[in-house]
């Protein structure tokens, strides 16, 4: 058996007497504190979530955004592939790049210095030789995510704003990071109980048995912590009435 070093042995320590499953609320105030003791960085906090789902079918999957209040601490760099009056809007919006043809041939050359790209539905034609290279980076804009839109100006101020996108796997695993553990408890418990309630009202309708089987909330180089998935949903209506 492998020794445990210095950094795993606190780790154990400060979670000999933390109780699990636990709410999300003292999970959220021990990540934090084992990440301010034990982490070099400001750690990621993500959220892991097993649905009971079969993403076979095609009723079944997943995919939707929601825009968490409290951001997600980073700078998002938007890019928007419109013409004319929409790339203006675009980038008086606070879009980091707007145009059609030149952005598309930048993009061709191998650019990608953006986190996000949104696209008017009449440029979406021009995008489709590019979405061998878009797809497998998650970049490709699609209208469930709300990147292929005409209303440019809302689609880059989401972005900017901390907008996520939640999808379920071929094992009906959601991975999503909710903030950064610097956060306050009270910004990243907001996130949380934002995403997951939209991950509750994503239920399908042909779902059948418990929804949520389990989940865990982690941080980047930090423990997963198991919460109560029987009272997951009444936990999460409860902070979101505040």
């Amino acid at each position: 058996m492998a020794k445990l070093t210095k950094k795993q042995k606190k780790m154990q320590e400060m979670l000999a007497d933390f109780t699990q499953p636990a709410t999300a609320v003292d999970s959220i105030k021990k990540l934090k504190e084992i990440s301010k003791e034990l982490s070099k960085f400001n750690e990621t906090v993500e959220c892991h979530m097993r649905l009971g789902i079969d993403v076979r079918q095609a009723d079944q999957q997943i995919r939707s955004t929601v825009v968490l209040p409290a951001g997600l601490g980073k700078t998002v760099r938007v890019c928007v592939i419109a013409k004319g009056p929409k790339a203006t809007e675009a980038k008086e919006a606070g879009a980091d790049f707007a145009g059609a043809e030149e952005i598309i041939d930048k993009i061709s050359g191998g650019w990608f210095e953006f986190d996000t790209l949104i696209a008017t539905p009449d440029c979406m034609g021009m995008l489709g030789k590019l979405g061998r290279v878009l797809g497998p980076k998650g970049l490709m804009p699609n209208p469930k995510t709300g990147t292929v839109t005409m209303d440019v100006a809302k689609a880059v101020k989401d972005a900017k704003a901390g907008k996520v996108e939640f999808r379920a796997d071929k094992q009906g695993m959601i991975h999503c990071p909710i903030g950064k553990a610097e956060f306050s408890e009270e910004d990243l418990i907001k996130n949380y109980a934002t995403l997951a309630d939209a991950i509750l009202r994503a239920k399908p309708a042909s779902a059948k048995g418990t929804f949520v089987k389990s989940v865990y909330l982690a941080t980047t180089m930090g423990p997963g912590l198991k919460l109560d998935p029987k009272v997951f949903a009444a936990e999460v209506k409860e902070l979101i009435a505040g």
